[in-house]
């Protein structure tokens, strides 16, 4: 089906240039030629009435010899010169320096109108299938009409030849247009056809292949335009591939240490002591998994749009007490000193349940991320337009490398203790940018933060002096 497509468009464009080069040409030859006509017909009679005029004075000291002046007027003035008598409003011709008959010329209507209104009038007409330019006026003493007529042969004639190019270049422009419409319009069928082929490869999942156009117009910026949807969906494939990988990954890891351990319990006698460390084992795993389900659920609903925020007053300081509650016993369990800095009243636009999910997140990180003896600090602080969430930590720090993959899916820094699942971040950072907020990292040796930063709310709608507690 694509390529009488192709060739329809082909067709369509070459047609659509000779139709605007018809046109184009076509009103050229109805502006040029009339418009040329008009003005050799007017430079005609514009150049009778000038001779009419020089001639009249001529006619009265020569009346006696109206022949005579006639045909001397006419080889001065190079027209024809026709001389009447009026008499009872009639026109008699009285000399004609015509050698033919004079009956053309006996009621000439151009001398009659000038007769009429004693007046000077010009016109063109026709006799004898010929066309004439005439100027007839009454001569002051005398009242006879002198009538000067000459034929627009020569002046058509230079008009018939225009409009014979006219005709002759308009045929060659015509064909020309086509062959080079159509050569055109074949040039951008292949460049469209390319771009079908592109999608379809798209369509079919065959992202390898780059959409190559370098053109820098409009179908220039369709290939752009595919381009840059072949490398997001491949970007899309490779992260799905990776997600899939990594998740099978994660749940293969506690799904095969808990078969371990149920195989271990059915076929070996375990004393009490090895059993109750065994079922503890096997619920940090469970545990593992149920995590992991949470946020691999989380994830599809960001992902699918189906997660809803609220963006209503927070405080952060009691987010952070409250978290930091939460953690202590496995801080303690785990050496680390867990501090909670509030300065003033921080009030943040954000959703209650993910803040304290968000918080819940970095400071697990910290946790697991740091050498025993660590000291975490949760800081929430607050100025005119922000608040902050923060967790700082006292440890080695993320090395450079790494530092812009933390917030990656799945992604945990080879040498580093690989618990979790590496979501959290992710997780975290995604809730955020729905609370029209942001994740940043700051890390060096010594002292790495992650900060939560949100827009602050006004201080009319703050919270009220005591703190509104937190629902975990």
């Amino acid at each position: 089906m694509a390529r009488p497509t192709i060739r329809g468009i082909r067709l369509r464009l070459a047609l659509a240039l000779l139709l605007v080069v018809a046109g184009a040409l076509g009103v050229v030859y109805l502006i040029v030629v009339p418009s040329l006509e008009d003005e050799l017909v007017s430079a005609k009679l514009d150049q009778l009435e000038e001779d009419a005029k020089s001639v009249a004075p001529g006619l009265t000291t020569n009346v006696e010899r109206a022949q005579e002046f006639a045909e001397f007027a006419s080889s001065v003035v190079q027209a024809r010169v026709v001389i009447y008598t009026v008499v009872a409003d009639r026109l008699f011709i009285q000399a004609d320096s015509s050698t033919t008959s004079s009956l053309d010329v006996e009621r000439d209507p151009v001398a009659m109108r000038a007769a009429a209104t004693g007046r000077l009038q010009r016109d063109t007409l026709e006799r004898d299938e010929r066309r004439y330019a005439e100027v007839a006026l009454v001569e002051d003493q005398t009242g006879s009409v002198i009538l000067l007529s000459d034929s627009l042969s020569d002046p058509l004639s230079s008009v018939h030849f225009v409009k014979r190019q006219l005709l002759v270049a308009g045929l060659i422009g015509l064909l020309f247009a086509a062959v080079v419409g159509y050569a055109a319009a074949a040039m951008h069928a292949r460049r469209i056809g390319r771009l079908e082929r592109a999608a379809e490869r798209i369509a079919a999942g065959r992202l390898d292949d780059p959409v190559v156009d370098t053109g820098n117009d409009e179908l220039g910026q369709l290939a752009g335009a595919f381009e840059r949807m072949r490398v997001r969906l491949q970007n899309l494939d490779r992260a799905r591939s990776e997600f899939i990988a990594n998740a099978s990954h994660e749940l293969r890891t506690p799904l095969f240490s808990l078969g371990g351990f149920l195989e271990l319990m059915a076929d070996e006698e375990l004393d009490e002591k090895t059993r109750r460390e065994f079922l503890e084992t096997m619920r940090e795993q469970v545990d593992r998994l149920a995590k992991l389900a949470t946020d691999l659920l989380d994830l599809s609903r960001l992902d699918a749009g189906r997660m809803r925020v609220e963006h209503e007053p927070v405080d952060l300081g009691e987010i952070a007490r409250t978290v930091a509650e939460e953690f202590r016993v496995l801080a303690e369990q785990r050496e680390h000193p867990v501090e909670v800095a509030v300065e003033g009243r921080p009030i943040a636009r954000a959703d209650e349940l993910r803040m304290l999910q968000v918080c819940r997140a970095l400071l697990d990180n910290a946790l697991v991320h740091t050498p025993a003896g660590t000291r975490v600090t949760l800081r929430a602080r607050a100025d005119r337009e922000h608040a902050y969430l923060e967790v700082q930590d006292e440890g080695p720090g993320v090395p450079a490398v790494h530092a812009p993959h933390v917030f990656d899916r799945f992604y945990r820094a080879e040498g580093g203790v690989a618990s979790g699942s590496g979501l959290g971040l992710a997780i975290a950072r995604e809730l955020a940018s729905m609370m029209d907020g942001e994740v940043v990292l700051d890390s060096r040796p010594g002292r790495t933060v992650v900060r939560v930063v949100l827009g602050a709310a006004p201080t009319s709608v703050a919270a009220p002096e005591a703190p509104a507690p937190v629902f975990t």
